[in-house]
Order: structure tokens, then C-alpha cells, then sequence
């Protein structure tokens, strides 16, 4: 790897012929072209586009919540009017117009197998493969909780159940998924033991993803980075991966009091804006972050999350963006 990685968040757009017609051969055409798209754009560690998470049934977050949740034993996903009711109630979860399911008993993997996931397209890249998975306390978030009746509690048993899945993947950077704690900065005097649950599992690079949403392309929490450094100070991670290009720079230097071990993911492509960044942009916004920063701090560069709601050819030409940015920062 060269000394600024670049990298995706994870999603990309679902190609319209998977959407048409969704089969097992037509999802491994896809993944296919996923990967492939990523390696000529030259980004050196890529994922699936999280298209094996893909289905007609819950396109809204692109797989990452009801991929995870309906498979666990102790949750139930058929729904009444007053459990949808109910979950509408509650603050912060307006995004969303139903829960993932509702947690009836106690929670385990029950049918989840992240492991087949992985074996399924572990062999089919010839850059580095990152496997994604989405947080715990995500996870939570989007239950109505009728059994433990704890958001703590209920966040440790999922992280249990995903800290038996993840470690049986052998890839060599796995990235926990986390787009609602920012949101909810005060959750993470506690929300970092279950998260660590999940990252002490992890047996490959360990990374972990924050951003602000990105439901229809727009942010759906409010916040900033600086009520967070605390928090990722309790991390059992080698690297963050930040939504930056969105919300600007001026929030760099809160990283100065950030733990000395932890390396930075720089977003420097804004997944909310058709225009294409140019290579010049890219490699301002990299230069802006090293200087803030530190040479030693700033290891990645990606996107601001994920890329499921652009159309393919503005994610493809933002990809090539990326990597000519940072060559260009570079001076190659």
C-alpha cells in the first residue's frame, strides 16, 4: 500500500439490469462489475459495493440494517400498525418509517452467516477486499425493543452475535458501520464496550466508519466531530474513516488530542453532489488535511460514505477523481 490508501465506504450504485432481474447469476455479474469498475478507477482496497446485501424488498439503506437484523433468532420482522405506531414515537428515528424488527426474546445469530457472505466474494478481487459491518448500536437503534427494554443491553447482544460472525472472516481490513451515534453523542460514554466487542473479533485491519447519514442524499443527524474524540479515544481500532468533504475542514485540528495509534480516513469526494470533484480539489483537500494533521495521521482517503444513492457514472468518474487527487498530492 502506498502511504495515503485509497479506499470506499462500501455501497455502490445497483446496476439496473440486478434491479430488473435479481438472480444469483445476475448478483455475481454485478459484484463483478463492481469490483472490477473500482480497480481500473486504481482504488487499492475496494469492497463488493455491498450488492450481496442488496434486495427488492428493503432498497432504502441498501441492505446495510435488515440484512443483519432479520436473521437473528429472538427478532421478529412482521409488523402491527401499533408497533410501527409505536416505533414512530420515538425520538430520533423519524428517518425511518418502521423499525427493523421487533426483539421479542433473547438475541442471537440464529440464521445470520456473514461468513458465507465473505466466502462468496472473497476470490473474486484482485485488489485488497474490505468487508463491512454494520455497528451495533446502529443496529439497535432501529429495533422496538419489547425484551430487554435497555438500549445498552440491547446493543451488547447484538455485538455479541456480530462478534461471532466477524471472526471468522479472514479480510484483511474489516470496517464497522456507524451513521447514528454521531447523532447521539451522548451514548458514547457507554456505546464503545459493545462496539469494542465487535473490533476485538476482528482479526485483519480494524476500521471503523462515522458519518452524519445519507438517507434520499441527505444528512440526517446533526453534530459535530468534536463531541466524539473521547469517544474515539476508547476504540479498539487501527483507523477511522470520517465524512469530511461535506461539512468542510474547519473541524480537522479537533484531532490533535486524538490517540497517537489511531490513523485517519480523509473524505474528500461528497457523495450528495452530482458535480465531480476535480483531481486538483482532491488533492487541495488531502493537502489541507496533512497540514492540519500530520503526514503520519492521514493514511486513507475516500469518499464521505457510501455511493448506493449516486447515479453509476458520477460514482465511477468520482473514483478516478479520488485516486488522480491524491497521485496528484502525491506528485505522481
Amino acid at each position: 500500500m502506498s502511504e495515503i490508501t485509497t479506499t470506499v465506504v462500501g455501497s455502490y450504485p445497483v446496476p439496473e439490469w440486478l434491479r430488473a432481474y435479481p438472480s444469483a447469476p445476475n448478483l455475481r455479474d454485478a459484484i463483478l462489475t463492481v469490483l472490477k469498475t473500482q480497480e481500473l478507477a486504481g482504488i487499492e482496497v475496494v469492497t463488493d459495493g455491498e450488492l450481496s446485501r442488496w434486495s427488492v424488498n428493503h432498497p432504502d439503506t441498501n441492505g446495510m440494517i435488515e440484512t443483519f437484523i432479520a436473521p437473528l433468532a429472538g427478532v421478529r420482522t412482521r409488523l402491527s400498525r401499533h408497533e410501527i405506531a409505536e416505533f414512530r414515537s420515538m425520538p430520533g428515528m423519524g428517518f425511518r418509517a418502521m423499525p427493523a424488527g421487533v426483539v421479542e426474546g433473547p438475541l442471537t445469530e440464529g440464521l445470520l452467516d456473514l461468513v458465507a457472505e465473505w466466502r462468496s466474494i472473497r476470490d473474486l478481487a484482485s485488489a485488497t477486499l474490505k468487508f463491512t459491518v454494520t455497528s451495533p448500536y446502529m443496529l439497535a437503534r432501529t429495533l422496538l425493543d419489547h425484551h430487554y427494554r435497555d438500549l445498552p443491553t440491547l446493543t451488547a447482544a447484538i455485538a455479541s452475535a456480530l462478534a461471532k460472525q466477524v471472526s471468522g472472516i479472514d479480510a484483511a481490513v474489516v470496517q464497522v458501520d456507524e451513521a447514528n451515534l454521531p447523532g447521539n453523542p451522548g451514548d458514547g460514554t457507554w456505546a464503545h464496550e459493545p462496539i469494542n466487542t465487535v473490533l476485538d473479533a476482528i482479526t485483519g485491519a480494524k476500521g471503523m466508519h462515522f458519518c452524519f447519514g445519507n438517507y434520499g442524499g441527505q444528512s440526517i443527524q446533526s453534530g459535530t466531530w468534536d463531541d466524539l474524540i473521547e469517544f474515539f479515544n476508547k476504540l479498539h481500532l487501527d483507523h477511522l474513516v470520517l465524512e469530511f468533504a461535506r461539512r468542510g475542514y474547519g473541524e480537522l485540528e479537533r484531532f490533535g488530542s486524538l490517540r497517537e495509534d489511531i490513523h485517519l480516513g480523509i473524505g474528500v469526494i461528497d457523495i450528495k453532489d452530482n458535480e465531480v470533484e476535480t483531481a486538483e480539489i482532491v488533492a487541495r483537500r488531502i493537502e489541507e488535511a496533512v497540514r492540519v494533521l500530520g503526514p503520519e495521521r492521514v493514511r486513507w482517503v475516500h469518499p464521505d460514505c457510501g455511493f448506493w444513492m449516486l447515479p453509476r457514472s458520477i460514482a465511477d468518474r468520482k473514483m478516478v477523481s479520488l485516486v488522480a487527487g491524491r497521485d496528484l498530492y502525491l506528485g505522481r
